[in-house]
């Protein structure tokens, strides 16, 4: 069978991890974005990177602070995860609308996703502008894990953190192969 050729784009990359990524405003009053463009971007030192459209009130809030947490949620966070990518946090405290729970971070100053078993805080190392999107290239500078998730060695395991991803519009939950 003969594949078909499509025009670019980014659509065909799937599926993708999603994260809910808090900042701050210049007051301290913090925000919550969803994310579908996340990577791994170095292991030492570790970086994680994020993509914001200019357009989204958490692009100018980063920008500014030089700062963000990844807060990796579990699956019965869907909705509030649902929630954070549809509403803008211009209008709406997004930790008040969903009932989230802000919580200290320990290097940086934006909080933490309380619900959220992962939590990377990260400092902007980089910016690179690239056409729709910027990538900001966070450093990682603290890691928080909720200890129920953990295996016996000190591993995540799958099926206690529960993550998901996205794909297609929709969010669907991982099933192990091997």
């Amino acid at each position: 069978m003969q594949k078909l050729l499509k025009k670019p784009s980014i659509n065909y990359f799937y599926p993708s991890s999603i994260v809910m990524v808090s900042c701050i405003d210049k007051e301290g009053r913090p925000n919550i974005i969803t994310i579908g463009a996340v990577g791994i971007m170095c292991a030492k030192p570790p970086i994680v990177g994020i993509a914001v459209a200019p357009e989204r009130y958490s692009y100018s809030l980063i920008e500014e602070q030089k700062e963000y947490v990844v807060n990796i949620p579990s699956s019965d966070l869907v909705k509030k995860v649902d929630y954070c990518g549809t509403h803008s946090g211009r209008d709406k405290d997004k930790f008040k609308e969903t009932g989230l729970t802000p919580q200290k971070a320990e290097v940086i100053k934006t909080p933490l996703i309380k619900e959220c078993p992962v939590n990377l805080e990260c400092k902007v190392k980089d910016i690179i502008h690239l056409g729709s999107h910027s990538w900001f290239i966070g450093k990682i500078v603290a890691v928080h894990v909720n200890p129920e998730i953990l295996d016996e060695r000190g591993n995540i395991d799958k099926d206690l953190a529960s993550p998901f991803v996205g794909f297609q519009g929709g969010f669907w939950k991982l099933d192990k192969l091997k």
